[in-house]
């Protein structure tokens, strides 16, 4: 295999033309963007043209006219779980985005597909790798907090991602138990849509649940369907409360010496220049000793979400390059999926405790 991995773009939408095929663009020295493909002819034409790349309505002829040693699959979400697999059928090492398929089913074809071909498979849980989480993180394993005892997700990602956040703090190694679920809707003021970009009345759907963890530990995630979309649901946050200090967005504290007050661990964010654009070099906390966090991409301008989005691509890169495992991988994303439909049968139970791992799936799954 080359040292650059050919990757291929599955899918032809936004984030397609707006994220990925950039990024395959800008890290240049690590993969090689060859083409890309669509279910429309119009749509695939149009991105490979704007990138110059190879296009291609059917994914046999792609694989045997490219040879793509990996794929990005961007796709419809309810098209994840049957592109995912057939993906893998090909022979393809791959990054899905999120969820790794709606239907638990498919997220397992995809896992043992992965295992029986030795392919390798990252998905793009971008949010947990934004660079202040990836922060916290060096800061919990520095072990500045102690044992984290609960942990809340407050609108930051719905559904998965929110779970993959509470997940985060308390660790992808520590298994979740049980889950309660519960869900409304409520009718709010008359107020203006960002998304929609008009004024109407409204419902707000509200979705909450708790998590129960191995070792004894909790998270807790709420999630509003105007979250995103309105001023009158204008912060989000996560906050996670540790033995001995607490974490509020991207305020952290300890405890002062004599145990009175709060302690704040001061943040710094250095940036440099790269073609006229202000990039993130570090962040550094000021503990003892201080605790550091390079941005691995600083040599490029990006902004923080792109920081991620790459995170999630080269750790696939480096997993096809080694042999070793992708840092998130499939496990971890079927879990997370596995929690939020939990979450959902739950709910749709009056909130009964769903243990798991789930017994069968959830009727509700694609209502995320």
């Amino acid at each position: 295999m080359n040292d650059r991995i050919r990757f291929a773009i599955i899918g032809t939408g936004k984030r397609s033309d707006s994220l990925y095929a950039p990024l395959l663009n800008t890290l240049k020295e690590d993969v090689e963007f060859i083409g890309v493909w669509g279910r429309s002819e119009d749509k695939a034409r149009t991105l490979g043209e704007k990138y110059h790349v190879p296009w291609f309505t059917e994914l046999d002829h792609l694989r045997n006219d490219l040879k793509p040693d990996a794929v990005i699959v961007s796709v419809a979400r309810s098209a994840n779980g049957e592109i995912g697999r057939r993906v893998i059928e090909l022979g393809l090492h791959a990054l899905l985005e999120t969820p790794i398929a709606n239907r638990l089913d498919n997220a397992n074809a995809i896992i043992r597909g992965a295992e029986i071909q030795n392919l390798k498979v990252e998905v793009a849980e971008q949010y947990y790798r934004r660079p202040i989480e990836r922060l916290k993180r060096k800061l919990i394993d520095a072990d500045i907090f102690g044992q984290i005892l609960v942990a809340y997700n407050d609108f930051m990602g719905h559904g998965y991602h929110g779970v993959s956040l509470i997940r985060s703090y308390i660790g992808f190694d520590i298994p979740v138990i049980s889950v309660n679920g519960i869900t409304t809707k409520l009718t709010v003021a008359p107020h203006y849509s960002w998304i929609s970009q008009t004024n109407s009345s409204r419902d707000e759907e509200w979705e909450h649940a708790s998590l129960r963890f191995a070792n004894g530990t909790l998270g807790f995630y709420n999630w509003s369907s105007i979250a995103y979309d309105s001023a009158l649901r204008w912060q989000r946050s996560t906050r996670f409360f540790a033995e001995r200090g607490m974490v509020y967005d991207d305020r952290l504290t300890t405890l002062t010496s004599d145990g009175k007050d709060p302690q704040l661990i001061e943040i710094k964010r250095f940036f440099h220049n790269v073609g006229g654009m202000e990039t993130l070099t570090e962040l550094v906390a000021l503990t003892s000793p201080e605790i550091v966090w390079r941005n691995p991409f600083r040599a490029y301008y990006m902004d923080d979400e792109m920081i991620a989005v790459a995170d999630c691509l080269m750790s696939l890169v480096h997993a096809i390059r080694e042999g070793g495992l992708p840092e998130y991988g499939p496990l971890q994303a079927r879990l997370d999926q596995e929690v939020t439909l939990a979450m959902y049968e739950s709910a749709r139970n009056s909130g009964t405790n769903v243990t798991l791992p789930l017994q069968r799936e959830s009727s509700r799954e694609d209502k995320q």
